[in-house]
């Protein structure tokens, strides 16, 4: 898999399709068996109004994974992200109801790099409050 997008072809401000994730309990569980954090934060909610949370929260690397599919889904390689990070400024907090929580990402190139790579910056909100900060990813583009 190779990226199609071309350098020459983006400028800064290019917007990137802004996408929509759902995130339930189930989803948090899931996300557990796979990554192997299964503190009680992420699926007890007793638990974590118990340690001063408003309820079950999302792991933050689950968070931070859905972001990063707004650039990989557009550049249409995975691999092209030769960089990433974020910083965590809220839960993604989850009730246990039929729909969960949504974690909305919009994303814009920020600035063109040299080697013909783009730094992305990304924007990752929750209930209205942006539970990512300093999100940033470089692309390697053709």
């Amino acid at each position: 898999m190779a990226t199609t997008i071309k350098y020459a072809d983006v400028e800064v401000g290019t917007e990137l399709p802004a996408q929509t994730f759902p995130v339930t309990r189930a989803t948090l569980v899931q996300y557990a068996g796979a990554s192997g954090d299964f503190n009680p934060i992420h699926w007890n909610e007793k638990f974590a109004v118990e340690v001063g949370l408003p309820d079950v929260i999302a792991h933050g690397m689950f968070t931070m994974a859905e972001a990063i599919r707004v650039v990989t889904d557009w550049v249409g390689d995975p691999a092209a992200v030769v960089e990433y990070g974020v910083r965590f400024t809220k839960p993604v907090v989850v009730p246990n109801d039929d729909k969960g929580a949504e974690i909305e990402v919009s994303a814009k190139v920020a600035a063109k790099l040299d080697d013909s790579r783009v730094r992305v910056d990304l924007v990752a909100t929750s209930a209205g409050q942006k539970v990512l900060g300093m999100s940033r990813a470089v692309v390697q583009l053709v």
